[in-house]
């Protein structure tokens, strides 16, 4: 872009990077931001959640109910779909069985939701079957509903909100599913205009990577303790964090 993008007027934009089950953060980074949100009002406030809530970390189901149950008051929220939703989701609908998503993480989700042996993940690879099913009864409609109402991006004024990022070349109304939860090296080591300036999640950093055209904001916190807060207000950026 050849100017500074900026949010729409009188718009303030919060982008959180990727949870991974981590609800003590999130509790954390949400009160940063109604602390922010009083201490500094603004005519709009959103909260972008940039996917990958679940896996990894010990309290996916906890950051779900979160989520649907207790919204921030002041702010309207966007969710975003992850690749780590559409892991959960295939094993879930059966389309596929599963092993690859016991390997990212998933064995914590299962756990999570009280289905057993989900941690033993070499015990649980011949116990698949088993554990759809038990996943199926222990799964809320509501947080299934929630994982399957995940938009893949979503646009506020010059920035466009994506979990992984964009393909080169592609025009934004044209980014395969696909590529919005998945892509890394073709988009990350891209210098190209992808028609607006990207803030995403999915590749993970100790600390956030700001380029010409996109922000990454995971950094990791699953495993550090760090879960990033990107906040946007007319060409001004800055960060929260726990």
């Amino acid at each position: 872009m050849d100017s500074k993008p900026q949010t729409p007027q009188d718009t303030r934009v919060y982008a959180i990077g990727d949870i991974h089950g981590r609800d003590d953060l999130l509790t954390d980074i949400r009160g940063q931001i109604t602390r922010d949100i009083q201490d500094h009002p603004v005519g709009r406030a959103v909260i972008v959640y940039l996917g990958d809530y679940v896996d990894r970390g010990p309290a996916s189901n906890q950051v779900v109910d979160t989520l649907i149950e207790r919204p921030l008051e002041g702010a309207h929220s966007i969710f975003l779909k992850g690749n780590h939703e559409e892991f959960l989701l295939r094993f879930h609908d059966a389309g596929d069985l599963g092993e690859s998503w016991l390997m990212s993480g998933g064995g914590a989700t299962l756990a999570s939701y009280g289905v057993a042996d989900a941690l033993d993940q070499f015990h649980a690879l011949w116990h698949l079957a088993e554990m759809r099913d038990a996943f199926r009864d222990a799964l809320p409609a509501s947080h299934l509903d929630f994982l399957r109402s995940l938009a893949l991006n979503h646009k506020e004024g010059d920035y466009v909100f994506v979990h992984a990022g964009f393909r080169p070349g592609v025009a934004i109304n044209q980014q395969s599913a696909d590529d919005q939860m998945w892509i890394r090296d073709e988009f990350l080591f891209s210098e190209a205009d992808f028609g607006a300036f990207l803030v995403h999640g999915h590749t993970p950093n100790p600390v956030p990577v700001v380029r010409q055209n996109r922000i990454g904001i995971d950094t990791m916190a699953y495993r550090s303790g760090c879960l990033t807060c990107l906040v946007l207000e007319g060409a001004e950026r800055r960060f929260l964090a726990t």
